[in-house]
């Protein structure tokens, strides 16, 4: 078990340092477009609806990397105090909410997403961008979040069921 929870986490680790180039893409198409705004007077159209869903995919398929380094928000005044035991107690417990989440954001997820594909949705805006990508991205994320949440959730029962550390 233990040589399949470090597979998967392995592949989340990845994904997370596959989609780092997408930020310099980000900053690419802003720096592009604040040079020809102010310096040439002449703005683009695609520049800010560009880096808008670059951002929001980068966002999305970040999320299972977010999860796997514990870089998601928690109320830490009482956490940070807890033997690691209770920390994983507590993580189980709450860990079902997220599930719940990450269930109805991949079911919700790919089902627009789908429907997007059908008709290769794009934006309504002048330049039009097809947006069914963005849409794509999160039954992905969906994915790769509930891959690590799986990992997250079989070490915190190992951890709270080790009965060599007390609560």
């Amino acid at each position: 078990m233990q040589r399949v929870l470090v597979v998967l986490d392995g592949i989340i680790y990845w994904s997370g340092k596959i989609i780092t180039p997408l930020l310099g893409i980000i900053m690419a198409v802003l720096t592009y477009e604040i040079v020809m705004r102010y310096v040439f007077n002449a703005p683009t159209i695609w520049a800010h609806e560009t880096s808008t869903y670059v951002f929001a995919i980068y966002v999305l398929l970040a999320g299972g990397y977010t999860l796997r380094e514990g870089f998601f928000v928690r109320m830490d005044i009482l956490y940070v105090r807890f033997p690691s035991r209770a920390k994983a107690i507590v993580d189980l417990f709450t860990s079902w909410i997220a599930l719940s989440y990450i269930l109805c954001m991949l079911w919700w997820g790919g089902i627009t997403a789908w429907e997007s594909l059908k008709v290769w949705e794009v934006s309504t805006t002048v330049w039009a961008p097809p947006i069914y990508p963005v849409k794509v991205a999160i039954p992905l994320a969906a994915f790769l979040l509930l891959v690590e949440w799986f990992v997250k959730f079989i070490r915190d029962l190992i951890t709270a069921t080790n009965s060599e550390e007390s609560l």
